[in-house]
This record gives structure tokens, C-alpha cells and sequence, in this order.
């Protein structure tokens, strides 16, 4: 049986690839278990540094598979997105610097990993939509990642339409990082994985942790937890060895060869 999902490991940088493009990489539950199968071994992989999500075809994710998905219903089965949850959970935990490249078109569900994401590239030629309400269905589990990026009057404008908008409109309301000629995509998601590289494995988790934990803090928590915090890292093992290859003029032992 052929794979739906692949996997490569080259220059620290683990690809992981939605390769279903025959249904326009619909999220089943096959490919929906072995996209989490290949995240885990990313995950676990000691020379993993950077995580790129990408797929095959001109469409990046179609959202669910309604086919598999009314079958499911129909046998009294779970939904087929019933996995959903923890993929999400994978991406947006991920200790990991996670960068997903579009190579093309997102709609509904595959918005969920895209927003999952810490950063998120695409062609200026793609398209996006929440086609959920359209369907009398609601963009429920997909919310808890999409609402955390998007500007809340841009949420509710595109979350109650339905309505296409364009690569740029999404880079703008915070959907995506960047949308680039398509030209420019690989170069630009290698740059991202090039620079993430360059930072300590412990500080980037730590770091991911900062983005979204710190602006729900009081200020005045904020500034007590986070002196406390930076005092632990220049101290670490790693802070120390930063520090050193810096002023030895050398790259740190966590750099890539």
C-alpha cells in the first residue's frame, strides 16, 4: 500500500509530506494516522532541528475527507477527523521549530495545521477559505489554533462568510508568515529552517513557550517569572555554551556542520 504521508531527514531538517493528491490531500484517517506517526518520528528523531510540513499537488490540505467522513457517519463509526485534536496538539507543542510550507491552496481543516504551525509560507497563488458553514457544519476543532493567529474582525468576517481570500489577505490578518511569488517559496522556507538551526534546541522550546504563555501574563508575574527565567539560562549548560563559542568566535556545538 502506498504511503500518504513521507518523510526525510537532510541537513537537520525533517520534511514531513502530505502525498494524497489524487483527493487533493483530504484529511482521511489514514493519512490522518500517518501524519501523526511521521510527526512523532520527527519528534523523537535526535538530529531533527526543524520541522517542515509540505504536500504534494497543487493543493496543500482540502480539509476533511466528506466522503470517508459521511461513510463514518452513516456505519456509526467516529469521525474520521476524530484525530484531529492531537496532530494539532503535536504541531503547536512541538519543542521543535515547525514550518509549514504550502505548496498550494488550504481550505477548512488543513487551516487547522497550517495555524498550527510557528510559521507558516505560501505562494502568492494560493487561495484560502472556512468553507465550514457552507456545509451547515461549524470550523470547531480548526478554531482553537485559527483564532490564536487571526485578527479577531478578520476571524469573524472569514469564519461566518465562507469567502476566498487570497495568500496576501491571509499573510496580512495573520494566517500566514509570509506569501511569496512562487518562485521564492523553497528559498524562503529554507531560510526559516537556516536561521532556526542556529538557535539552542532548549532555548527555541523555551521560547516557542514565551510566544504564547507571556501575554496572558499580569505584568508584574510576567517580569518576576521571567527574570527568574533568564537568570536559569545563563547559567545553563547551554547559555554557557553560547556565551563561550561567541566570544571564541566559533559556532556553538548545537550549530549545524
Amino acid at each position: 500500500m502506498t504511503s500518504l504521508v513521507h518523510q526525510d531527514l537532510a541537513g537537520g531538517v525533517a520534511t514531513v509530506t502530505l502525498d494524497s493528491p489524487s483527493n487533493r490531500n483530504a484529511l482521511s484517517a489514514r493519512l490522518l494516522a500517518e501524519l501523526k506517526e511521521r510527526l512523532s518520528w520527527a519528534l523523537a528523531e535526535p538530529g531533527c532541528r526543524v520541522i517542515v510540513l509540505t504536500a504534494t499537488g497543487p493543493v496543500f490540505c482540502s480539509g476533511a475527507d466528506l466522503k470517508e467522513q459521511r461513510a463514518s457517519r452513516e456505519g456509526g463509526k467516529a469521525p474520521v477527523t476524530a484525530s484531529l485534536p492531537e496532530i494539532f496538539t503535536l504541531l503547536w507543542e512541538s519543542p521543535k521549530p515547525v514550518v509549514c510550507r504550502l505548496n498550494g491552496t488550504a481550505r477548512a481543516g488543513g487551516l487547522g495545521l497550517v495555524a498550527s504551525c510557528d510559521f507558516a509560507v505560501a505562494p502568492l497563488s494560493a487561495s484560502f477559505a472556512f468553507t465550514e458553514v457552507r456545509l451547515g457544519v461549524v470550523p470547531a476543532m480548526i478554531s482553537v489554533p485559527v483564532l490564536r493567529r487571526l485578527d479577531p474582525r478578520a476571524a469573524a468576517e472569514y469564519f461566518l462568510t465562507g469567502e476566498v481570500f487570497d495568500a496576501a489577505r491571509a499573510a496580512e490578518i495573520g494566517l500566514l508568515s509570509r506569501a511569496v511569488p512562487e518562485e521564492e517559496l523553497d528559498a524562503t522556507v529554507a531560510h526559516y529552517a537556516e536561521m532556526l538551526a542556529k538557535g539552542g534546541p532548549e532555548a527555541l522550546a523555551i521560547t516557542k513557550r514565551l510566544v504564547r504563555e507571556v501575554p496572558a501574563l499580569p505584568f508584574g508575574e510576567g517580569l518576576r517569572r521571567m527574570t527568574e527565567l533568564s537568570a536559569e539560562r545563563f547559567a545553563s549548560e547551554e547559555g554557557q555554551e553560547g556565551i563561550a563559542a561567541f566570544w571564541e568566535k566559533r559556532p556553538p556545538k548545537w550549530a549545524p556542520r
